[in-house]
């Protein structure tokens, strides 16, 4: 069985490239080449909320995510927020859905109106309730400012191959 691994991270930078760096430094997944999947969740895996993602592999592989994420811009009001929410079926299939602004209660809302929506159109039997993970990041007068909340699939794997 493959594990999914739900991470966040929030960071700033000089730039909004840097502070989206930063944001996934601190959810350890900056060393890797983000590849993006849309959402849905493989019946054969499981899906694990872990603080830090642990070593996927070597440095500047692919590795495949789900990705929610906000940046904003210096002296920008709220703060960055991302979510990431995830709801299971009975048969282990499942949907991630990301959604992104500057108001943390919101973002949660899009979340789980995105995962019921994808709900109504599969046939699919859930019986779970959405799970709903926010990262947020302060606003910075001087720096731009990253939230991240993704989910990163099994290990890297080779751009090359």
């Amino acid at each position: 069985m493959t594990t999914i691994r739900v991470v966040r991270g929030a960071a700033t930078g000089p730039t909004a490239m840097s502070s989206f760096d930063a944001a996934l430094a601190d959810a350890n997944v900056h060393n890797y080449n983000l590849v993006a999947l849309s959402s849905v969740i493989p019946a054969d895996a499981s899906v694990a909320v872990v603080e830090t993602a642990p070593d996927l592999g070597p440095a500047g592989e692919g590795l495949y995510a789900v990705v929610g994420r906000e940046t904003l811009i210096p002296g920008a009001d709220g703060d960055a927020c991302a979510g990431l929410g995830w709801v299971r079926s009975d048969s282990g299939r499942g949907l991630f859905y990301e959604a992104s602004g500057t108001d943390a209660d919101a973002v949660r809302r899009a979340v789980v109106a995105g995962l019921e929506r994808g709900m109504e159109l599969r046939e699919w039997s859930f019986a779970a309730e959405p799970e709903v993970i926010v990262s947020a990041a302060p606003a910075a007068a001087d720096e731009h400012a990253t939230a991240v909340a993704l989910a990163a699939y099994g290990r890297s794997h080779s751009l090359f191959e």
